[in-house]
């Protein structure tokens, strides 16, 4: 894939994930901060364990850190609760190699 393709689905993704946060009424910084390592996630889950689960177990590490946060947490603990989560995973991911 060309670098300039590359730049413009990241660009169109930026922009799509801006258009969800705002429609689900969740901070845009928070998917912002996460972008890389969440794709980093998925990728290495659908290569190792299981393709079809990759989207699911960003589903699930979302899940968690949203209900692991109370109110006043604000999107600074979003990232920092999803960054936990994500290691968790990977962790885990490490150990069924």
């Amino acid at each position: 894939m060309s670098e300039n393709k590359s730049e413009q689905d990241l660009s169109s993704a930026h922009h799509w994930l801006a258009a969800v946060s705002t429609e689900l009424d969740q901070d845009p910084a928070v998917i912002q901060a996460l972008v890389k390592e969440l794709l980093d996630l998925t990728r290495d889950v659908a290569h190792g364990p299981s393709r079809p689960a990759a989207p699911l177990t960003a589903f699930l590490v979302g899940l968690a850190s949203g209900r692991a946060l109370d109110t006043e947490a604000g999107a600074a603990g979003a990232v920092d609760k999803s960054r936990e989560n994500i290691t968790k995973v990977l962790a885990l991911l490490e150990q069924t190699k």
